[in-house]
C-alpha cells in the first residue's frame, strides 16, 4: 500500500500551568483563597498588596438579567497587567456586610450524597449509592469490596456486581475529583482521567504520560528511581519531568478538605440586592484579593545581574499567571451566581417554598461550563440575600412530579412541610401520610417514606416526639 504524506491543521487546547493553577483557584474557599494568597505574597517578590483596591470597589451595579463577558478557556490571558476589580462591586454600603455568619461544617458525605440527590436515578440505584456512599472513608477511599457492597445495599432482589460498579464509576465522577477510588492508583487514574474531560484540557503528551506512569509504574515513582522510569516507560526525561509536576498537583487524599464536624465563619463571596426592582447580584468586595504586580519591577531588573534577572522575569510570570487565575475565578464564580439568580427568582421574590428543580447540568448547559466547573464553583461559596445567607449549593435541588404534570424541587417540598409543621396545632401534630395527603392537595406527589424522608434531614421530629400536651 501506497504511504501518502497529508498536511492538515487542527486547534487544541493545552493543559497549561495557568489553566490547572486557575481550576485550582476556583475550588477554595473564601478562608483558603486568603491563605493561598499569602503564600503568594511570601514567595513571589513581585506581588504586593494594592492598597488602592478599595477605592475601585462600588462602582457599578450588575443585575441578574445582565450578562458579563467571559473568557472561553479559564485560563485565557487578560489586557492587564495587574489585578484589578472589574466594577463587580456592589453601591450598597459594605457595612452592611460586616457581620460573620457561623454556618455549620458539611463533612464529605452530605456532600457527595447531595451530588447523588441531584443524579437523575432511580430509587433502587440511590439505595446502592448511599450504600457506596456510606463505605467511603475521610480520606475519600472507598473502604469495601463489591460483595460487601452487595450486602450493604440490603435490596430485597439483591443487586448484581454490576449494577455496583456503575453507581460505583457514577459517584467516581463526582466531586472532589479522585473521590470513591479503591486505591492510590485508582485515585490518581480517576483525577487524570477527569483532566481529560474538562474544557481546556486536551489528551496531550504530558496527561498521556502521567496516565502511563500512574498505570504501569507508580512503584518506580515512590522509590524515586527516575533512572528506571525514564527506561521502562520509554519517555523523554522532558516529557517525565512534566508528568511528575502533574501527578505532584493531584490530590492522593480527595476528602481530606472535608470535616464533618468542623464549623466555618464565613462571609458570603456573593452579595444579592433589589435595587430599583431588579435584583443585584455582585461579587463581595470583602472577599476579593487586593493584590498586584510591584510598580517597581522595571528598577528590581535593571540594577541585578543577568542571574537574578532570569529569576525575576520567572517569577514576573508566575505572579502574572497568578493573577490572571484569580481574575479568571472571581469572572466564573460571578457568572455562575447570576445564572443561579436568575434561574431561582422566584425563591428571591416569593420564599424557598417556590424553589425550582434544578441540577449542576442545567447551569453547565446554560453557561458551556463542564458540571465539574459548576460544582467547584458552588461548593463552599455564599450568597446573601435579605432573607440570609446561603451556600450557592443550596439552590440546586432535584425534582418530584406534580399531578399536573409538572415539576417541583425537593428543596420547596422541604420549605413546605417546615411551614406545615409550624403551622399545626402541636397537641395534635401531623403525621408522615398526613404531610403527604396535605402535599397531595397542593398538586406535589410523594410518598410518605419521602416525606419522612424529607422530615428528618430538615432535624424535625416525628409527629409522636412533637406532640404537646397541656
Amino acid at each position: 500500500m501506497k504511504q501518502k504524506l497529508f498536511l492538515g491543521i487542527s486547534t487544541q487546547l493545552k493543559m497549561t500551568p495557568q489553566l490547572q493553577q486557575a481550576i485550582k483557584l476556583l475550588q477554595l474557599s473564601t478562608l483558603e483563597l486568603q491563605q493561598e494568597i499569602q503564600e503568594n505574597l511570601y514567595t513571589n517578590p513581585l506581588l504586593e498588596i494594592d492598597e488602592e483596591a478599595n477605592s475601585h470597589a462600588g462602582e457599578d451595579i450588575q443585575t441578574a438579567s445582565e450578562t458579563s463577558e467571559m473568557p472561553e478557556d479559564i485560563g485565557e490571558a487578560l489586557d492587564t497587567e495587574y489585578f484589578s476589580m472589574r466594577k463587580t462591586g456592589s453601591s450598597v454600603s459594605n457595612e452592611e456586610f460586616t457581620h460573620i455568619e457561623q454556618v455549620s461544617g458539611q463533612g464529605l458525605h452530605d456532600y457527595l450524597s447531595w451530588q447523588l440527590r441531584l443524579s437523575h436515578i432511580s430509587e433502587r440505584d440511590l439505595t446502592i449509592g448511599e450504600a457506596i456512599i456510606d463505605s467511603i472513608d475521610n480520606d475519600g477511599l472507598l473502604q469495601a469490596s463489591i460483595e460487601e457492597l452487595i450486602s450493604a445495599a440490603a435490596l430485597e432482589d439483591p443487586a448484581e456486581a454490576d449494577e455496583i460498579e456503575a453507581i460505583l464509576n457514577r459517584i467516581q465522577h463526582f466531586d472532589p475529583p479522585g473521590v470513591g477510588a479503591r486505591d492510590l492508583r485508582e485515585c490518581l487514574l480517576i483525577q487524570l482521567k477527569l483532566l481529560g474531560t474538562d474544557p481546556g484540557y486536551s489528551d496531550d503528551s504530558t496527561l498521556e504520560t502521567a496516565i502511563k506512569i500512574v498505570d504501569k509504574f507508580l512503584p518506580l515513582v515512590s522509590q524515586g528511581d527516575l533512572t528506571m522510569l525514564i527506561k521502562q516507560s520509554r519517555c523523554s526525561k522532558e516529557n517525565i519531568m512534566q508528568a511528575l509536576d502533574l501527578l505532584k498537583s493531584l490530590n492522593p487524599r480527595p476528602g481530606s478538605q472535608y470535616s464533618d464536624t468542623a464549623a466555618d465563619y464565613i462571609i458570603p463571596d456573593v452579595l444579592v440586592h433589589k435595587i430599583k426592582g431588579q435584583w443585584a447580584v455582585s461579587l463581595n468586595p470583602e472577599t476579593l484579593p487586593k493584590i498586584k504586580l510591584t510598580e517597581q519591577y522595571t528598577e528590581f531588573v535593571s540594577q541585578t545581574s543577568d542571574k537574578d534577572q532570569q529569576y525575576l522575569k520567572g517569577k514576573y510570570q508566575e505572579a502574572r499567571w497568578f493573577l490572571r487565575s484569580l481574575e479568571s475565578r472571581h469572572d466564573t464564580l460571578l457568572k455562575v451566581a447570576k445564572s443561579i439568580v436568575s434561574n431561582q427568582m422566584e425563591f428571591f421574590e416569593k420564599g424557598p417554598e417556590h424553589m425550582r428543580p434544578l441540577v449542576l447540568r442545567d447551569l453547565a448547559e446554560e453557561l458551556g461550563f463542564h458540571e465539574s466547573t459548576i460544582s467547584r464553583a458552588t461548593n463552599q461559596k455564599y450568597l446573601s440575600c435579605p432573607t440570609g445567607v446561603y451556600e450557592l449549593k443550596y439552590f440546586f435541588s432535584s425534582q418530584v412530579s406534580t399531578t399536573s404534570g409538572g415539576e417541583a424541587s425537593s428543596t420547596a417540598i422541604k420549605a413546605l412541610i417546615q411551614k406545615l409543621v409550624r403551622e399545626e396545632n402541636p397537641q395534635k401534630p401531623y403525621s408522615d401520610s398526613k404531610l403527604a395527603s396535605m402535599l397531595k392537595e397542593e398538586g406535589i406527589v410523594v410518598a410518605r417514606r419521602t416525606v419522612a424522608k424529607y422530615r428528618e434531614m430538615q432535624g424535625i421530629e416525628s409527629s409522636s416526639a412533637r406532640k404537646r400536651i397541656n
